[in-house]
């Protein structure tokens, strides 16, 4: 569907994912797009969405073929800016990744995390380029990273570092959108890139650089449902965005079903070549499970909100389940589930 443009900076490539900052494409702006409508009724939900995000998912599964509610679609570069439109009231809810609810929630923006999955953080990648000398992360000591503030990478990089022995202090960080980051990546004014999928297929793909180490059992590979609290408190509203949910669950079973058919629409979406999609899917965005928003969701992103506090990049400590609804969990199986994995074909 077409949608109206809201001045905005623009990315090479479009695409936005879950990871991220929520998740950014190679097509990176900080505002939303919006105007396409799907479904029938007389109520309408404003989603806030990413460049192959929620809305492609959900068309590619078929899900979107049977509302009895319209859904009236915006699309962001990122979570942060998301977030800000449903604190704005101007989105009634949004998908985004681990660490955009933190910055949001520690700003004081309205917003409440009611859906969650978790999928494998292989696709969060601290890259060098090919011919660096850098074989640890310990070798980024006194080196240039660039990354994407208050994105999943932001945490990826700082948890990585820790994990080295390192701080922020330990490295010069260049906070830069992905756009500008893949050019300065590229073009070697900078000495590595934290990012997530795509990026990080895209990377490989074109050899312009390698893995220096990824986020698997560094961060809790979650991602979140978010919704304005004012949403919420609407009867009709909300029913539409539990049914939204739902939907979207699903739409995550089929792509991890069908990794093939999913990777040619996300690849026509967002203008990737389909080779790097299918990587990106088969990576990290197909391994999504939907999980709980359950007591270690919530203190696994805790964790997060208490760094970026004793780091002074966000105002002060709070607790992150004042920020939770949990009345969609269901049935779903514990936020600590393993991720999804694909069968390598012989």
């Amino acid at each position: 569907m077409r949608r109206r443009t809201v001045p905005l900076a623009l990315l090479p490539l479009a695409l936005l994912l879950t990871a991220c900052s929520g998740a950014s494409s190679a097509d990176d702006s900080s505002g939303g797009t919006g105007g396409g409508i799907d479904g029938k009724g007389s109520l309408t939900l404003n989603v806030g969405d990413q460049k192959g995000g929620s809305e492609a998912i959900l068309r590619a599964a078929g899900e979107l073929d049977d509302l009895d509610y319209r859904i009236k679609w915006s699309t962001f570069t990122s979570g942060p800016p998301l977030l800000e439109a449903i604190n704005a009231r101007a989105v009634d809810t949004g998908t985004v990744g681990n660490t955009p609810p933190v910055f949001a929630a520690g700003a004081g923006s309205k917003i409440s995390v009611i859906a969650a999955t978790r999928g494998h953080a292989r696709g969060d990648t601290i890259l060098v380029p090919k011919d660096s000398s850098a074989e640890k992360t310990a070798d980024l000591k006194g080196k240039s990273v660039a990354v994407a503030q208050g994105s999943s990478a932001h945490y990826q990089l700082v948890a990585s570092l820790k994990k080295a022995g390192l701080t922020l202090k330990d490295v010069r960080v260049s906070y830069l959108q992905p756009a500008d980051a893949l050019a300065a990546f590229n073009g070697g004014k900078v000495d590595a890139w934290a990012v997530w999928d795509p990026y990080t297929s895209q990377v490989l793909r074109s050899k312009q650089g390698r893995v220096l180490t990824d986020g698997q059992g560094v961060v809790n590979g979650l991602g979140f449902q978010v919704a304005a609290p004012g949403a919420l408190k609407d009867k009709k509203k909300a029913a539409a965005i539990g049914d939204l949910v739902e939907r979207l669950r699903r739409a995550q079973d089929w792509a991890h079903k069908h990794p093939e058919a999913w990777a040619k629409v996300w690849a026509k979406d967002t203008k990737l070549p389909y080779e790097v999609a299918l990587d990106a899917v088969k990576r990290s965005n197909g391994t999504r499970v939907p999980v709980s928003v359950d007591k270690a969701a919530i203190a696994s992103e805790q964790e997060i909100a208490d760094t970026f506090a004793r780091l002074k990049l966000i105002p002060g400590r709070f607790d992150f389940g004042d920020f939770v609804d949990t009345r969609f969990n269901g049935d779903l199986p514990p936020s600590t589930t393993p991720a999804r994995t694909f069968e390598e074909k012989s």
